[in-house]
């Protein structure tokens, strides 16, 4: 009886012993027994490439691993610039290494260098994927990657891809910001994590119809517990003002949770002088006057950005993520003042008048998104379920006060007018969407998905005047206007590859319904209609450097919310803007042809076709003398060319990258002051941007980027807009074992950015010169600390009726 109790007492004390859980703890140092921070300490079972558990050493080299089973495990570490060590580990209890020393690797060192890798172009049947991970540009910000990204072009406030605005998305998070603010966040955010760029010219039917091509910024993965954080910023001296952007991003992960949070802000003075000269007409085609402008506007702004998201893993097939961003733009930092002179000439040149006008405005903006996403990954490796809701809040308001005095030639007075405008408009938008993924097989995918949104829009404008210095509301210039919109949207696509052939195929319905009400003119503006959006890829490999592809895609643009206000928001007194509730969604046909040459060269043929294309048109009215920028359907345009996109290395340590492209461009517009006449505008037109990449010293740690940007006169709209250049040189050196970065240039040396813009058509006769701060001193730095090679799970918000929200 005895020794049978000692028999169960020896088991449950073994059974027991089994079942402890341990921990390895230790320091990291090199040669000269200095502490390697931040170094990559990974466990595996023996006989397993599964990771049993990890962590990054901190200041001190220090690590510490606990909650282990017992059993073999293989112990890994290692660092940049380090021969990574190995060592087989029997863990029955709990062990301390007193000192793990890692050895010097220069070789590899300089194999692997961040700074040592070239970029990679490949094309896929839907998209070409420019890889920039470990690359020269990955120590660059986001929006300097997207200047040397093939096919985009990065100029004068924009980011197009053949003459279009794209989608900006990261990790298929839509940005929904504004063009200038995207380029402000964009500037705002280390490559150190980007992967790659895919630049998608005609989207799948998962993406939204809404809008043209879409830039996909990819971020790594991570792979180990830790933390990561950076600071980063420049400063921009221009030929008037500063502009300086201030960051910092902060990544925690554990095994099951992973944080992110970004906050960057811009503050900055924008100075923009324009002459602008307007030859009025009677209906004998003579000049009855002329006008000749002198407009100076400074700007002054400080969008405050604060991206964030909270991932959760519930089990190794559910997992929750909650996302924010949010854009704050303050009051008292967003103030715009604007002074123009007008000299008024009689029809025989003779000047007649002048009227000075000061324009004082304050704006501020709130836009905040809040998103929550629900991912199910079934047992079959690939199929999933992703549900998502979320809901934005935009929120704008202005007052601008403006003062014009009236004189004759010599300087005596005549009269003044003064009037003051508040507007405002509120957005509240709610979406919901579903998506499902299943691979049929190892080279076949089948995708479904639907969406529901809700946009609901009050729109404000109140327009005061003064009368014996009296403020008294113009109610003929002031309105309520109220909008509301639903969308039903549901798509599936079917993809398929063969050893020769890769094939994709998809279809979008988007069902719209839309509700306007004008409360001071009782006007109801109601509209409802369904869309298909088909999409088709076709990709023949030739051999592994030469391919040949075609596709064709249908897209939509719908209205921003601003440009369906029907009020006229004055600008002075001889100039305002307006907006019409019954715009039109535009509709574009696009098809492409491409070839891929040796793995380098890419030559494109493209045709679009674009249907009530919306967009501001500024009309003089002859009879009145007022300046009109309407909102307004032209009624067709049309553009066709040939586009040469290269990235290849010229010697050991420079690379070229050639972007250009020949096309038309014809607009066909309704004149609505020359009695809705149809009038056509176009042109051949040309550009092309050449960037080389040099990089210097033994570790390649100092390179250097000097482009070149040239653009022919262009067709847009009614208006032809004049040829540009730039050239633009950059020095980046790294530090620090890749922790830092400082970089130092000049953009525009030569200040031939700006460009002139003549409107000469029937009746209109309309001249701009327009000059910016193109010329800029630039000078950035980035600097990482934490276990900087992790890599965040930064998400951006997808809904694009927010990208509707601005028209900036």
């Amino acid at each position: 009886m005895i020794k049978n109790l000692f028999y169960h007492f020896i088991l449950l004390l073994s059974l027991s012993s089994f079942s402890q859980e341990y921990r390895l703890n230790g320091y990291v140092k090199d040669g000269n027994n200095k502490p390697i921070a931040y170094s990559n300490v990974l466990i595996t079972s023996l006989g397993s490439s599964k990771m049993a558990n990890g962590t990054s050493t901190d200041e001190k080299g220090y690590f510490i691993i606990e909650n282990l089973k017992a059993g073999d495990y293989i112990l890994k570490v290692s660092f940049l610039g380090f021969k990574a060590y190995s060592t087989r580990v029997e863990l029955d209890r709990n062990i301390h290494f007193d000192t793990i020393i890692l050895e010097d690797n220069l070789e590899t060192l300089e194999g692997v260098t961040v700074v040592a890798k070239r970029p990679t172009v490949k094309r896929m049947v839907d998209r070409l994927v420019f890889n920039v991970e470990n690359s020269t540009l990955s120590n660059d910000n986001v929006l300097d990657v997207l200047k040397h990204t093939p096919g985009v072009l990065v100029h004068d406030g924009a980011i197009t891809i053949k003459q279009s605005t794209p989608t900006i998305y990261i990790n298929d998070r839509r940005v929904h910001l504004s063009p200038s603010e995207v380029q402000q966040l964009l500037e705002g955010t280390s490559a150190t994590n980007v992967k790659s760029i895919e630049v998608i010219t005609n989207p799948p039917a998962k993406y939204e119809a809404e809008g043209g091509a879409v830039l996909n910024i990819i971020t790594s993965k991570n792979i180990i517990a830790g933390y990561h954080g950076s600071v980063f910023g420049n400063y921009k001296q221009g030929s008037e003002f500063p502009k300086y952007s201030l960051g910092t991003s902060h990544f925690f992960k554990t095994k099951k949770l992973s944080t992110y949070i970004n906050y960057n802000v811009n503050p900055r003075k924008d100075f923009r002088h324009n002459n602008e000269s307007i030859n009025f007409i009677d209906n004998n085609n003579q000049n009855t006057s002329s006008w000749e402008t002198d407009y100076k506007r400074v700007r002054k702004t400080s969008n405050q950005n604060i991206n964030g998201n909270i991932d959760y893993n519930i089990n190794e097939r559910n997992s929750l993520a909650f996302s924010t961003s949010m854009l704050i733009a303050p009051r008292d930092q967003t103030k715009t003042s604007i002074n123009s002179l007008t000299e008024v000439f009689n029809s025989n040149e003779v000047l007649d008048s002048t009227f000075n006008t000061i324009n004082k405005l304050v704006d501020e903006t709130f836009n905040l998104a809040f998103t929550l996403d629900y991912v199910h990954k079934f047992k079959k490796e690939g199929e999933k379920l992703s549900i998502s809701a979320h809901h934005t809040n935009y929120d704008f308001s202005s007052f601008q006060n403006v003062d014009t005095d009236y004189r004759f030639p010599d300087n005596t007075p005549i009269r003044s007018n003064r009037f003051q405008t508040f507007s405002s408009q509120v957005i509240k938008l709610y979406t919901g969407q579903v998506d499902y993924e299943l691979p049929i097989s190892g080279s076949s995918q089948f995708e479904a998905g639907g969406k529901v949104s809700n946009i609901n829009s009050e729109s404000v404008l109140n327009q005061f005047i003064f009368e014996n210095d009296e403020k008294i509301e113009d109610f003929q210039n002031s309105d309520t206007f109220l909008y509301d919109e639903t969308n039903y949207a549901a798509y599936i696509s079917y993809s398929k590859d063969w050893e020769h052939w890769s094939f994709k195929s998809g279809l979008r319905a988007e069902y719209t319904d839309i509700k306007g009400n004008s409360l001071s003119t009782n006007q109801n503006s109601d509209n409802d209609y369904l869309k298909l959006f088909p999409s088709f890829y076709l990709l023949h490999k030739l051999n592994d450097d030469n391919k040949l592809y075609f596709n064709y895609n249908k897209r939509i643009h719908r209205p921003r919310y601003n440009q369906l206000n029907p009020f006229k928001y004055f600008l002075n007194d001889n100039a305002y803007n307006t907006g019409d509730p019954d715009l039109k969604p535009q509709i574009d046909d696009v098809f492409t042809l491409g070839y891929t040459l040796n793995a380098k060269y890419t030559f494109e043929i493209y045709y679009r076709t674009e249907n009530n294309p919306t967009l501001e048109i500024v009309f003089q009215d002859n009879d009145d003398n007022v300046l009109k920028y309407i909102n307004t359907n032209i009624n067709k345009s049309v553009s066709y060319g040939l586009d040469f996109t290269t990235y290849t290395r010229l010697a050991n340590r420079w690379n070229l990258y050639i972007l250009s492209s020949f096309f038309y461009y014809d607009n066909r517009f309704f004149a609505l002051e020359s009695n809705n006449e149809i009038t056509t505008n176009d042109k051949w037109s040309l550009y092309g941007q050449f960037v080389n990449y040099f990089s210097f010293l033994k570790d390649k740690s100092l390179t250097a980027d000097v482009s070149f940007l040239y653009i022919s006169p262009v067709a847009d709209g009614p208006s032809i807009t004049s040829n540009r250049s730039g050239l633009n040189i950059n020095l980046r050196k790294i530090f620090l074992d890749n922790r830092a970065a400082l970089s130092i240039g000049v953009t525009d040396i030569f200040n031939t950015q700006n460009f002139t813009k003549m409107t000469k058509y029937l009746n209109q006769d309309i001249f701009l010169n327009s000059r910016i701060e193109n010329r800029l001193f630039t000078l950035g730095f980035h600097y990482n600390f934490g276990n900087f090679r992790l890599n965040t799970n930064k998400k951006e918000i997808e809904l694009q009726e927010r990208d509707r929200l601005n028209n900036n």
